[in-house]
């Protein structure tokens, strides 16, 4: 990679979307002082947590899986009258008051959607609905993962209602129905408890066998406990948390769950409370893989059948960059192959922000990313050698981010970082780089108030 020219590095960088990401990334940027333009499709920031976004998998009774003392952004804590597990509601609060705290708010241009980008020469070039292009030094795709659902097909012919949750929004569309959830992530489970709670009859298909983790361990929201607990090896945490596990759930097997074919963090952990209690009251049934449909009925592997009203898929989303042209990524798994999970091996000045799926709250995550971003782009124009020290590293360094555990071999965990190991990597090459660390107040100097004024 040549050192970048003096016409190139003077654009701005263009940030697309204004959900959390590309708070973080813009916040990150304005630290600086590197000029940035920020494109939102939508009215207004937030993202994802908008119901009143259009295609937004955001459903009423949403809350967040990590707790809100983990999962604010950096140096920007949820408000302490928030409850543990904030809601859908109260999260979109919390962004739209961080975009306007750090007057962010300026520099986004809503009720505008990116139709293309592509690069010509060291410039990328960006095409806005309407057809107006614009130049850019560099590009962050900061647009979510969670807009493109997957859609599994299974032979037969179903005379019910078939749908993805991606359109599920409220409670009472359960109402009066016999409704079959297909998937177990998270979402699918928080699904399925409003099935049990307001369908005539309520069944959760799976695939395979899960860990699930309590929200509380011993009156402290787990993430926190884990938190404020003593950094184990991955091996030794394993074995304390399954041992927590053992102790506080029992042989869920009794519920007629699968007994999970994987160690206790070699996937995505089930971070619900409610759906044992709806299988400890009857309230919902599992069912094993979905085989095939007959008319009304919906016929299980193994031969038991269910008569259905509606079969929910929640069996989560593809990863897709819907303005740039697939070859400007390597993919795996559906997944975008991104150095640290944000850098563009292919391509200079090209980023990721989101593009990942770990163990943990992402917000801070992304914040630390955002930092990462910020500071090199700062060096293409402040300290070239720095910078093209950072693009050998983009093109040749593979870190171990997996922190010893043996993810299963899933699209999701294409991209999967266990988040101590990557952590301790973006720390040892923030110092390595010179780069200034996180620290509190660090960003105090573009906070504003309410009223605009300086804070």
């Amino acid at each position: 990679m040549t050192e970048v020219s003096r016409n190139a590095v003077t654009l701005p960088v263009c940030i697309v979307g204004a959900g959390p990401g590309g708070l973080s990334i813009a916040r990150a940027l304005k630290r600086l002082g590197i000029p940035y333009e920020q494109f939102e499709r939508h009215r207004d920031v937030g993202g994802i947590w908008d119901l009143d976004n259009p295609g937004t998998p955001m459903y009423r009774s949403a809350h967040f899986i990590s707790s809100r003392s983990q999962s604010g952004f950096y140096d920007y804590p949820m408000p302490a009258s928030y409850p543990d597990y904030p809601g859908n509601k109260q999260i979109l609060d919390y962004a739209r008051q961080f975009a306007r705290s750090f007057d962010l708010y300026a520099a986004i241009r809503f009720n505008t959607a990116v139709e293309d980008i592509r690069r010509d020469g060291e410039v990328w070039k960006v095409r806005l609905a309407g057809g107006e292009t614009r130049d850019y030094r560099a590009v962050v795709c900061a647009t979510g993962t969670n807009w493109h659902p997957s859609l599994p097909r299974h032979p037969g012919e179903f005379k019910g209602e078939i749908r993805h949750s991606v359109s599920y929004r409220d409670p009472e569309e359960f109402r009066g129905k016999r409704v079959l959830i297909i998937g177990a992530g998270n979402s699918g489970c928080d699904i399925a408890c409003d099935a049990a709670a307001n369908a005539d009859a309520a069944f959760i298909s799976l695939r395979r066998g899960y860990h699930f983790l309590p929200k509380h361990l011993f009156g402290i929201p787990v993430d926190e406990f884990g938190a404020r607990g003593p950094q184990m090896p991955m091996w030794l945490e394993q074995r304390v948390f399954g041992w927590l596990l053992r102790m506080v759930n029992g042989d869920l097997t009794r519920f007629g769950l699968p007994k999970p074919d994987h160690k206790l963090f070699e996937s995505h952990p089930i971070l619900n409370s409610q759906l044992l209690h709806y299988l400890q009251h009857g309230d919902i049934a599992v069912r094993p893989d979905v085989d095939h449909f007959e008319g009304e009925e919906v016929v299980f592997k193994g031969g038991q059948r269910e008569r259905i009203d509606l079969v929910l898929y929640a069996t989560g989303y593809e990863m897709k960059i819907p303005y740039m042209d697939e070859s400007y990524f390597a993919w795996e798994g559906g997944r975008p192959q991104l150095y640290l999970n944000a850098f563009n091996r292919r391509h200079h000045n090209l980023f990721g922000l989101g593009y990942l799926e770990t163990n943990s709250s992402a917000y801070t995550l992304f914040d630390r990313i955002s930092q990462l971003i910020a500071n090199y782009l700062r060096d293409q124009q402040e300290r070239p050698s720095s910078a093209l020290a950072f693009d050998a590293l983009i093109h040749g360094d593979q870190p171990d981010l997996s922190g010893g555990i043996h993810f299963v071999g899933s699209a999701r965990h294409a991209v999967y970082i266990e988040i101590a190991a990557y952590k301790k990597y973006i720390e040892k090459l923030r110092r390595s780089m010179g780069w200034p660390e996180l620290v509190p107040g660090y960003f105090d100097g573009i906070q504003v108030d309410r009223q605009g004024k300086a804070a």
